[in-house]
């Protein structure tokens, strides 16, 4: 690989494994040339360097860096067996620290592995949250993301309350066969002031946060002009979530149990909650 290369973010993307289990990983003889490191013998230096790295955090090693061979082609067709290591992407990350950090690529790197690490964290973390934590945390995604969806819907063409009124409709149409706002208020036998989103259990919060995400960034990438065009993208988007839903054998999101408890009510509950908390700390 030549040093004239142009590198990006996508480099360490492509190079990437999944095994059998479904779980990433890279190899370090593949690591080396995007690092532009040419000889084996000065990437394996950093390589022990990050091991290093990582049994002074008292995790272990070989959960991260695991030692294969493999073999590779020469010619007349004939093979040679060499060492390699299978990395972790947090064994990526203590290698680019461990780099040479003139190295562009490196600078890359540090930021791929570490953006990307701390994006695994936080996904760990949310699937360690109860469902009414779950419900809490997307329902506040959701709020930020229509943020962005009502901007798009502006620049498209949709300016006034009422036309935003019928944008919003056409999306819940779509993802729930037809039925509209009033139709999946009744559904859930809910007062005309209270808001849809907040009776939602975290699959159907799911569900609709990805119409939003989903819509959002359709009508900025394809460039969506007018009110009529704009409220279709909203049905189709809609409509392709719950085929996606069918296709999958999920629940269709009419026919998801609405929760006990609305999210206002949880939300005034929480800050009590961690104020117990607090008080069991310093207790």
């Amino acid at each position: 690989m030549s040093n004239m290369q142009k590198y990006s973010d996508k480099t360490f993307e492509e190079i990437k494994h999944i095994n059998e289990y479904g779980s990433e990983y890279w190899l370090a003889r593949e690591l080396a040339p995007v690092l532009e490191y040419a000889r084996w013998e000065n990437f394996y230096n950093v390589l022990e360097k990050a091991k290093e790295a990582c049994g002074n955090s008292n995790i272990n090693v070989i959960d991260h860096f695991r030692d294969v061979t493999k073999m590779i082609d020469l010619a007349k067709g004939a093979q040679r067996e060499i060492e390699d290591t299978e990395l972790s992407r947090y064994a990526c990350y203590l290698i680019v620290q461990n780099a040479d950090p003139r190295k562009r690529v490196v600078a890359l790197g540090q930021t791929y592995f570490a953006v990307q690490t701390r994006r695994q964290e936080l996904q760990d973390d949310y699937n360690k949250l109860d469902e009414n934590a779950k419900r809490l945390a997307i329902r506040e995604e959701i709020r930020e993301h229509n943020k962005s969806l009502a901007e798009a819907a502006q620049m498209a063409g949709i300016k006034t309350p009422q036309e935003y009124a019928v944008f919003q409709n056409k999306g819940y149409q779509g993802l729930y066969g037809g039925l509209g706002v009033k139709e999946i208020h009744k559904r859930k036998d809910l007062k005309k002031s209270q808001k849809i989103l907040d009776h939602m259990g975290s699959t159907e919060l799911a569900a609709n946060l990805f119409r939003a995400t989903q819509t959002d960034e359709k009508i900025r990438r394809d460039n969506i002009k007018g009110k009529a065009k704009a409220n279709q993208t909203h049905f189709v988007v809609g409509k392709t979530v719950r085929d996606t839903i069918r296709k999958l054998g999920g629940t269709m999101p009419e026919d998801l149990p609405t929760p006990e408890e609305s999210i206002r009510q949880l939300e005034k509950r929480e800050p009590k909650k961690l104020e117990g908390k607090t008080k069991e700390k310093e207790g």
